[in-house]
C-alpha cells in the first residue's frame, strides 16, 4: 500500500473540542463516506488541484465535496505533511461564505497559537 502524502488529523479547540467531527458526526452514513472519500483522495494524491481542491487564501484551502443533493467543503491548512481540517460545511450559495472563511481562519489562528 503506497504511503500518504499528507497525514489528516482535526483542528482541537483549547477545549479538546473537535468542531469538524462534529459537524461530520451530524451528517447522513452516506454523505460521511462521499466526505471521508473524497480527503482519503487528497491524503493520497496531495498536491491536487481542481474540481477536487482549491486554494482560497492565505494557508486555507479547501476540498469541494459533492453529496447527492448538496455540496460540502471541508477548509483545511498544511503543517508540514500534516492536512488539518479546519471547518466543514453544506454550502449554500455560490462563493465560500465570508463567516465560514473567517471561521476557518481565527481556527488557524488558534492552531498556530498567534
Amino acid at each position: 500500500m503506497t504511503k500518504p502524502a499528507l497525514d489528516v488529523r482535526f483542528f482541537q479547540t483549547d477545549a479538546a473540542a473537535e468542531p469538524v467531527r462534529d459537524w461530520l458526526k451530524e451528517l447522513s452514513a452516506a454523505d460521511r463516506k462521499a466526505i471521508g472519500e473524497d480527503i482519503k483522495t487528497v491524503q493520497f494524491g496531495w498536491p491536487l488541484g481542481m474540481p477536487l481542491v482549491r486554494h482560497l487564501e492565505g494557508d486555507i484551502w479547501e476540498v469541494r465535496i459533492r453529496l447527492d443533493n448538496k455540496i460540502a467543503r471541508v477548509l483545511f491548512t498544511l503543517e508540514g505533511s500534516m492536512m488539518v481540517l479546519l471547518h466543514g460545511f453544506i454550502k449554500k450559495q455560490q462563493a465560500t461564505p465570508k463567516p465560514d472563511l473567517n471561521l476557518a481562519k481565527d481556527r488557524l489562528k488558534q492552531l498556530r497559537g498567534k
